[in-house]
């Protein structure tokens, strides 16, 4: 236990990202609209969002550099500008619907109106990012992994049928409309989600240049023992991710699609609506894991889209750096949460935007998986230590799976 728990870094914090407030919003609807239908996803996307982050902090470890770093090496430059500008552009909107998704449900709490917390959330997460160094801002983030567990107490409160919960979880129930092929792909999207790639693989160096290795010739290679540690990091994190996944699916179909209620517009609707059907303490704590997650989920966003461009334009970067040694890594932290409060203002629908994020992360990632696929093959990148056939493969099946769904959208 002891060995686990010094284990937990990189990993347990990329795996309770995942569950931001767009993630939330995602399963809230899926709950709401096709109740436990779609619960088996949570077993189906374990392994692979487990093998599709290993590959990614393999990357990062044995290379000494992030995701872009290695992509620059194999790809044409304007591809991956392509690739960097879409994932800016998710990300901002993504940051936008998780400012306004916290927001509300801190009005919610306190009745004070959304549009103060959303400046209020933007700037302290700002100035945190900012001012902070990496290794204080990744302690403070796995402590705020605990307002996860929010959302099993939740679904044991309510209580739910656990026969036919089993039953829908070991026995897929494939989707037939557009509108269930779409939801699938958000699942999916928000899942195996492209912010999260680019995040782990740089945390790995961040995590290098924390223990001293601060030129890229002392970071190359890992050793056995380092990449073991990491896979349970990862498979740990990744694990609690998607059980945290599958309990706000569960709650949401046990209150509102049993109730009728299945047209969810607001992260706040969501929560008072299970008010009356689920008690005010139940609510409640659906609300807090809403605000806590989002403190988490955004300077991942940010930061994610600045290490991307950062490496991709020779930037200096890192959370370990000081505005004044990194300012155009910060500045693309910082532009992206101002653009996201802007959004806000614009009025935009918090889960209808939070939704359609975690589409065009659904749409993406698939063509980022086959861009890792081909750098964790590569010998000469790899410095020898390539990814494994098992972990490889894994990784193609959930490329593979993402295309399909992403296809079956359109054409069904």
């Amino acid at each position: 236990m002891r060995f686990l728990l010094k284990s937990l870094g990189p990993g347990i914090i990329t795996g309770a990202a995942d569950d931001d407030p767009s993630g939330i919003a995602t399963y809230s609807v899926a709950g709401a609209q096709l109740g436990t239908k779609l619960l088996w996803t949570a077993l189906l996307t374990w392994p692979l969002m487990g093998a599709v982050q290993m590959m990614c902090a393999r990357i990062g470890m044995v290379t000494g550099k992030g995701l872009a770093g290695n992509f620059s090496q194999r790809f044409p430059k304007w591809l991956l500008r392509v690739f960097v500008m879409a994932l800016l552009a998710a990300n901002t909107i993504n940051i936008a619907a998780d400012l306004a998704g916290m927001a509300d449900a801190a009005e919610m709490l306190s009745g004070v109106n959304a549009h103060w917390f959303v400046v209020a959330f933007a700037l302290l997460i700002s100035w945190a990012t900012v001012r902070l160094r990496y290794h204080q801002i990744a302690d403070v983030l796995k402590w705020l992994v605990l307002v996860l567990f929010a959302y099993p107490i939740t679904a044991f409160v309510v209580g739910a049928d656990w026969g036919r919960v089993i039953r829908d979880t070991l026995v897929p129930s494939m989707p037939h409309t557009r509108d269930e092929w779409s939801m699938l792909v958000a699942i999916l999207g928000t899942t195996i989600s492209p912010y999260l790639f680019f995040w782990q693989a740089s945390e790995e160096v961040e995590e290098e240049k924390a223990a001293g290795l601060n030129s890229l010739s002392q970071r190359r290679g890992a050793t056995a023992i380092e990449l073991q540690v990491r896979k349970m990091d990862v498979g740990v994190g990744t694990f609690f991710s998607n059980v945290v996944m599958f309990f706000i699916i569960l709650t949401t179909a046990i209150t509102l699609n049993r109730h009728g209620i299945t047209h969810v517009e607001t992260t706040r609707q969501a929560a008072e609506a299970l008010r009356p059907l689920a008690g005010k303490f139940a609510a409640t704590l659906f609300t807090v894991g809403i605000v806590g997650v989002g403190f988490l989920a955004i300077p991942t966003l940010a930061g994610s889209a600045a290490y991307a461009f950062a490496e991709t334009l020779g930037w200096r970067q890192g959370l370990d750096k000081k505005l004044k040694q990194a300012r155009a890594f910060y500045t693309v932290i910082l532009l992206s949460t101002a653009a996201g409060v802007g959004l806000d203002f614009a009025n935009i629908n918090p889960v209808k935007a939070l939704y359609w994020t975690a589409v065009i992360n659904g749409l993406l990632a698939p063509f980022l998986l086959v861009a890792i696929l081909v750098v964790a093959s590569d010998k000469k990148l790899m410095q020898g230590q390539p990814s494994s056939r098992l972990g490889w493969t894994v990784v193609a099946i959930a490329t593979v799976a993402m295309f399909a769904a992403g296809v079956a959208m359109f054409v069904v």
